[in-house]
């Protein structure tokens, strides 16, 4: 939407889009039309969260497309991360257009020494799914590396397309995240150039491992599982080398198969690239995290249960030394992505409690990612609306944090 415009300006414009006239709205946030008129041409002052999210969720888009900016609630806790996007989607469209670089005004020539300590922090962020946090830096990474993947040659240019790599995977994974699937292809595509420009087969694998990610966010399962398997292919010769990375990379490309197997309902596909995965995984470090992938027994162990979900049959609870292997992965998302997973799972066996438990924890871990997730958020409406338990004030509480009442 057009910077130039006001809320009003952005409401009129998006109910537009959707094929609305003002009776319409009125009638999907149970306004008058009058109501609605009035705050098109600015006569009533929108300034409440609880108001604007109700309307950007009946017209089917974020906050920040009616604020025409990122929206910050009044409490860090409160606050999804969405202050990232912005920024990051400006970045992203300089890193990847010709003469990008040209583009971007910098009072001092960074440093490929300097930048990769900053991609590492940064990816420690990402992992612990600290968006608002992460807005504050990777928007300036990806800037930097714009201009040294343009000024630099040979060996320095291999390293400085690794980092760009890298940090777009941070862009991507966090855009998905954040429901704005479009800024994940453009960071995932600026991933697959990064690869071809350092002319490595790792970074190949790396870039490859990711696009499945996207479309997986995406819900083009069948693409992600086709290309799951090109990948897996294009691995196998590898494999004899005895690469760390190449290990790490072919077993976390076996549990995206898994998955989207899984999607497709084939079990007999998702078990055997589990299988795969767990074999790999037994003869490589407990805390292995080559390419950002976490991929190590532990998260495979993640990827059990969440196969188990998808396929409709959460068998049997994870045993204690699961549970306490997920507990030592270093990547709060990971393992608040598994809490959610075992949420579901208990609430599809009609355990609401054990759901509620589930989901609390969940968030306790890492908000940000959980508060984003339109699953995490059907899941706490249903616990809201079924009967109480000893969680139901805190899940009450959660909802209000999720600004769901």
């Amino acid at each position: 939407m057009g910077t130039g415009l006001n809320i009003g300006q952005r409401i009129a414009k998006a109910r537009r889009r959707a094929g609305w006239d003002q009776g319409q709205l009125a009638a999907a946030v149970s306004r008058s039309q009058s109501w609605v008129s009035k705050i098109e041409n600015g006569h009533i002052p929108l300034d409440r969260m609880s108001v604007l999210g109700q309307l950007a969720e009946v017209l089917g888009i974020q906050v920040a497309e009616l604020t025409g900016e990122s929206f910050h609630y009044e409490a860090t806790v409160m606050d999804l991360g969405l202050a990232l996007i912005p920024g990051l989607r400006l970045a992203l469209q300089q890193a990847s257009m010709p003469g990008g670089a040209s583009l971007i005004p910098m009072a001092e020539a960074p440093t490929l020494e300097g930048i990769a300590e900053r991609v590492e922090a940064a990816e420690k962020l990402r992992q612990n799914a600290q968006f608002t946090a992460l807005g504050d830096v990777l928007p300036q990474i990806l800037r930097e590396l714009t201009i040294l993947c343009d000024a630099t040659q040979d060996t320095d240019m291999a390293k400085a397309e690794s980092l760009m790599l890298r940090a777009s995977h941070i862009a991507r994974v966090s855009s998905s995240l954040l429901g704005h699937h479009d800024l994940g292809w453009s960071a995932v595509h600026r991933e697959l150039v990064a690869a071809e420009r350092a002319e490595s087969p790792i970074l190949q694998a790396a870039a490859r491992w990711d696009l499945c990610g996207a479309w997986l966010h995406g819900g083009e399962i069948a693409a992600a599982k086709d290309m799951a398997r090109r990948a897996l292919d294009d691995l196998e010769p590898h494999m004899a080398e005895g690469d760390l990375s190449v290990k790490s990379l072919w077993g976390a490309m076996h549990l995206r198969a898994a998955v989207a197997w899984s999607r497709l309902q084939d079990r007999t596909e998702a078990e055997s690239h589990l299988a795969a995965a767990r074999s790999v995984a037994s003869d490589l470090p407990g805390d292995g995290n080559v390419f950002q992938t976490q991929f190590n027994s532990a998260n495979a162990d993640i990827h059990a249960v969440e196969v188990s979900l998808e396929l409709g049959h959460l068998r049997d609870m994870p045993s204690r030394e699961v549970l306490m292997n997920v507990g030592e992965i270093d990547s709060g998302e990971r393992q608040s992505h598994f809490w959610m997973c075992m949420a579901a799972g208990h609430m599809l066996n009609g355990k609401a409690e054990l759901a509620a438990e589930s989901i609390l924890r969940a968030d306790s871990i890492a908000p940000q990612h959980v508060r984003n997730r339109l699953s995490a958020r059907n899941l706490v409406e249903d616990l809201r609306s079924t009967g109480k338990n000893a969680r139901s004030e805190e899940i009450r509480h959660l909802a209000k944090r999720m600004n769901l009442e």
